[in-house]
């Protein structure tokens, strides 16, 4: 039986390409904003695209910030995307507004010191070998970015899986911690990257 993942609907992201990207992975998937579907889901997906002050707005019109906390105080599985990856941090600075965020890790996601900013296109990254989301891909792969934000610290569980990515600086490009993982760069925009990080994912909803 296939598992049944949501893409959550909060008025941000590329939803339906992010639900065609799961689901040709083998995943049953549904774009809602209902709390209750989105909690009973084998696997939660959380886009985000544009401004972290926005997303947070139209996650909060959803209370979108108790279905991810309550998924994850039960253990159920959550992937943040882009700027659904930067969201589940303390909070967001852009153009020196400071927005709070969900929380989930302790830390800031800031504007990335580059001379060439939004960091746009393809990028290795560096993987932790236990890594779940990037089994059997090769060091040399490449993820498709865009943005212009980065979480560039991480002060959250030592435990935790740390992918990282450089554009003149280091920033996290995934992280993989119990229940919350998330990825910087775009999957469903990664060809058979992506398809195989989402595959891996998938599969591991059990």
């Amino acid at each position: 039986m296939s598992s049944k993942v949501v893409v959550l609907d909060y008025g941000s992201g590329n939803l339906r390409s992010a639900q065609r990207a799961v689901e040709r992975v083998g995943a049953e998937v549904t774009v809602t904003a209902d709390a209750a579907e989105a909690f009973e889901a084998d696997g939660l997906v959380v886009p985000g695209v544009g401004a972290y002050q926005a997303c947070m707005a139209g996650l909060r019109d959803i209370d979108g910030e108790q279905i991810i906390a309550k998924r994850l105080a039960a253990g159920r599985p959550v992937l943040g995307v882009c700027v659904g990856m930067q969201i589940m941090f303390s909070r967001g600075v852009e153009f020196g507004v400071e927005t709070d965020g969900c929380g989930q890790w302790p830390g800031a996601v800031t504007r990335l010191d580059a001379p060439v900013i939004p960091h746009m296109g393809w990028n290795v990254v560096d993987a932790p070998k236990d890594s779940t989301l990037f089994r059997g891909l090769d060091a040399d792969t490449r993820f498709y970015f865009v943005h212009s934000y980065a979480a560039q610290t991480w002060q959250g569980d030592p435990d935790a899986l740390l992918t990282w990515a450089t554009h003149e600086v280091p920033f996290l490009a995934a992280v993989e911690n119990g229940p919350l993982s998330a990825t910087q760069f775009h999957p469903e925009k990664s060809g058979d990257a992506g398809a195989t990080l989402l595959r891996n994912w998938v599969e591991s909803l059990g």
